[in-house]
C-alpha cells in the first residue's frame, strides 16, 4: 500500500513495465540517457516459455500501479501472445513496443521481416537469452531430462542467428554453445540497443514536453 508521501512523490514518476529479458538494456540506457524520474519494474522472463501469461501479468502490474505514476509504457512486443497484450491495453492509453518479438525492434522491422519471409526457420538469441539458454531452453523446456525432445522443439529450424547488443567475449560463445547444442549453423549480427532505445527516448521525450 502506498502511503500519502510515497503517492505523491511517485506520481512525478513514470513506470516501465519490462521484460526480464531487457533488464539489463533498459537499465543501462536508463543510466546513460539519466531518465531518472523512470522507475523500471520488470516481469520474469521465463514467461517466454508461457506467453498465454504475459498479458494477465501485464494487467496485474498496470492496476496496481494506477494512479501512482504519471505514465506508463509496456517495454514488450506481442512476444507471442497472439494479440492477447494489445487487447489488456485497449483503453488503457499505454503504448507497447512494436513488432511481433524484441528480436525485430533490437534488428529493425526491415531486416527482420526480410529474414523472416527469406527463411523462416531461424532461431534468435539476444544477449539475454544466450547468457540464459540452458535454464531457459535446456532445462525449462526439459529438453536436458528428455533429449529426445529437441527435434520436437527445434526439428524444423536451419539456423541460429545470434543479434548482440553488447556482447562480451563470453557471450559469443555461449551463443555458439548454443547453436552447438541445437545442431544448428551460427550466425552473429550486432544489432545494438535498436529500435529499443528509440522507443524508449520517444517515452521520455513525451514525458519532457
Amino acid at each position: 500500500m502506498h502511503s500519502g508521501a510515497t503517492a505523491g512523490a511517485q506520481k512525478d514518476r513514470s513506470l516501465v513495465i519490462a521484460c526480464g529479458a531487457l533488464a539489463h538494456e533498459i537499465t543501462a540506457l536508463k543510466r546513460l540517457n539519466q531518465w531518472d524520474h523512470l522507475t523500471i519494474e520488470c516481469l520474469p522472463a521465463s514467461l517466454h516459455n508461457r506467453p498465454e501469461h504475459i498479458a494477465p501479468r501485464v494487467k496485474e502490474k498496470i492496476e496496481a500501479a494506477r494512479g501512482h505514476y504519471r505514465s506508463i509504457f509496456v517495454a514488450y512486443a506481442d512476444c507471442g501472445t497472439g494479440g492477447l497484450l494489445d487487447k489488456a491495453l485497449q483503453g488503457e492509453d499505454i503504448a507497447r513496443l512494436p513488432g511481433a518479438h524484441c528480436y525485430e525492434f533490437f534488428w529493425g522491422s526491415k531486416a527482420f521481416l526480410e529474414r523472416l519471409d527469406a527463411e523462416p526457420g531461424v532461431f534468435y538469441l539476444t544477449d539475454f537469452l544466450a547468457q540464459h539458454f540452458e535454464r531457459l531452453i535446456m532445462q525449462d523446456l526439459g529438453i536436458r531430462k528428455h533429449p529426445e525432445l529437441l527435434d520436437l522443439y527445434f526439428g524444423n529450424y536451419t539456423h541460429l542467428v545470434f543479434l548482440s547488443q553488447s556482447p562480451s567475449p563470453q557471450t559469443i560463445q555461449m551463443a555458439r554453445q548454443a547453436a552447438d547444442a541445437l545442431g544448428l549453423p551460427f550466425q552473429h549480427i550486432h544489432t545494438g540497443y535498436g529500435g529499443l532505445e528509440k522507443q524508449l527516448n520517444a517515452f521520455a521525450d513525451q514525458l519532457a514536453s
